[in-house]
């Protein structure tokens, strides 16, 4: 982990975000899943934060207890670790960039959601931090977006929500 805490806003970092999707669209979502009897899953993302690129420049010195030749040299960060305070932000960054590959729309009344349309098929995502909850009336679907999204991040699939 590193320390996030000495991090000073506009030097380190500029913005924070993090993906909680609104209580309100879940009810939504819920009617509309059950009322359509639409498939629905659950994701979970393995060590999300460590999936973010960063995008200001960081340098840190290796832990104590880590033994290397060398003790006075410090590192380049190229990903983000947990612990900074972006790096929420930078998780969001990629996994929108990589729903927007997929041809999902993201909603603007609730950053958490992603719709994606095609002829008769609806898919709807919600971001809820690590977690994903992917609905649709097309099995098929659900499955192309989840071996999308795990061969780019390494998801836990548990099937569907209960």
């Amino acid at each position: 982990m590193a320390k996030g805490f000495t991090q000073t806003e506009g030097f380190d970092y500029f913005e924070t975000f993090s993906y909680v999707v609104k209580l309100t669209t879940v009810r939504i979502l819920l009617a509309l899943v059950t009322a359509s009897d639409w498939f629905i899953h659950q994701l979970d993302v393995h060590n999300v934060f460590l999936h973010g690129d960063l995008h200001e420049e960081i340098y840190m010195k290796l832990p104590p207890d880590l033994s290397l030749p060398q003790s006075n040299i410090v590192y380049k960060l190229n990903k983000s670790l947990y612990g900074f305070k972006q790096v929420n932000r930078n998780w969001n960054k990629k996994l929108t960039s990589e729903l927007l590959l997929l041809d999902y729309t993201q909603s603007f009344a609730d950053h958490s959601l992603f719709v994606k349309k095609f002829v008769y098929i609806i898919t709807v995502l919600l971001v809820y931090i690590d977690y994903v909850v992917l609905t649709s009336n097309s099995i098929v679907e659900i499955n192309v977006v989840k071996v999308h999204l795990h061969s780019r991040f390494h998801i836990k699939n548990f099937g569907s929500l209960k």
